[in-house]
């Protein structure tokens, strides 16, 4: 897609294709790592309550600093780490992607620049590239985790203003050791991000970075709520860090980001974390038993500590990406070449996408 030469677009943008991963409509969608499992019907009265009663107020504008949601939040993150997590540490916008581009927007800029290291998230270079903050990507190792010297050493040759880590990583499952991210925080001159999107699937003794929160001020941590909790539908993300760093995130958010709407809603799911979180660990059994799978089938499968899994190699990745689909199979086509991502679904779902590529990969 190219915009007419009429249409005063930045010249930047002028090429560039809107993000997002192609959606068909097919009986198995295994292409956007939602959690397959929805919320109870207790939870959806729950949510339809709260949001009812905010419908009453919907002439007022919502409480902007979104406070008894991110008590919620804090609660939730604190709760297995010694001193808890304070509310003034947790900042919350729509969807971990409205709080990346916040922090990008706070951090980063003109004249500042922003690391990662690749295969990563395709989103971080499009958040750099709109917040006009200049990027960089290391390179990550043959089985997707991190040079610690390398970047270590990229960090002090480059100063970026913002690191960004992920882990588990996306699009490969990469789970990160916390020795990792000690060594990028002694010596990034900035601010170093971890993006958790994925952290509630990690394999028992993974470690987070929240625990590392206590010792580092430039370290933040960013989740979400539409994996684990099953709340892609709502749209809602969130940080942790120094009061000092979400005090800064504040200055460039949108007056009223968050609806009332979005704060009762969240919130009364957060009530219902327990329930949400209990199929977390059905997630993890259908994911380890599909890598087993696929690696017995001959497959490259980098290990995953997320709800998905990242397998080739293929020489036209295309080709068995099409495949899957002319069987009603859909999954992504991301990640370096050669490899395809699939989403861990239900055992039915799961089954469906086993037999798709054995057919395909017979004929």
């Amino acid at each position: 897609m190219s915009a007419p030469d009429w249409v005063p677009l930045r010249e930047e943008l002028r090429d560039a294709e809107p993000y997002g991963a192609p959606q068909l409509d097919l009986p198995v969608q295994l292409n956007t790592n939602e959690n397959p499992y929805g919320p109870s019907a207790e939870t959806v009265a729950s949510i339809a309550g709260a949001v009812a009663e905010a419908a009453a107020d919907l002439n007022r504008y919502p409480d902007r600093e979104a406070t008894v949601l991110r008590q919620g939040l804090a609660d939730y993150l604190g709760r297995d780490l010694e001193g808890g997590v304070r509310v003034e540490q947790v900042w919350a916008a729509n969807g971990s992607n409205e709080v990346m581009q916040q922090i990008l927007q706070a951090f980063g800029g003109p004249g500042r620049t922003a690391v990662s290291f690749a295969p990563t998230y395709s989103m971080y270079p499009e958040y750099a590239r709109n917040t006009h903050t200049r990027w960089v990507a290391g390179q990550r190792r043959e089985d997707f985790g991190i040079d610690v010297e390398a970047a270590v050493a990229l960090v002090v040759a480059e100063q970026p203003h913002v690191v960004l880590l992920t882990s588990p990583n996306n699009p490969t499952g990469t789970a990160l050791p916390l020795d990792t991210v000690r060594a990028i925080c002694e010596v990034a001159p900035g601010i170093v991000v971890v993006d958790e999107a994925y952290a509630e699937f990690r394999r028992a003794g993974t470690p987070t970075a929240l625990e590392l929160l206590a010792e580092y001020r430039c370290l933040v941590v960013t989740r979400t709520m539409s994996k684990a909790f099953a709340y892609a539908g709502g749209r809602l993300g969130y940080l942790a860090a120094d009061p000092a760093i979400v005090d800064a995130v504040r200055i460039v958010r949108l007056p009223y980001h968050l609806s009332v709407v979005q704060q009762a809603a969240a919130t009364a799911a957060l009530g219902h974390a327990e329930e949400l979180l209990a199929r977390v660990d059905d997630l993890r059994v259908t994911r380890d038993e599909l890598a087993a799978w696929l690696t017995g089938a001959g497959y490259d499968v980098a290990e995953s500590d997320a709800n998905f899994i990242l397998f080739g190699r293929f020489e036209d990745r295309h080709a068995v990406w099409q495949g899957l689909v002319d069987r009603g199979v859909l999954i992504r086509e991301t990640g370096p070449d050669g490899w395809l991502r699939v989403s861990v679904g239900t055992p039915e779902e799961v089954l469906a996408f086993r037999r798709a590529l054995q057919e395909v990969s017979s004929s």
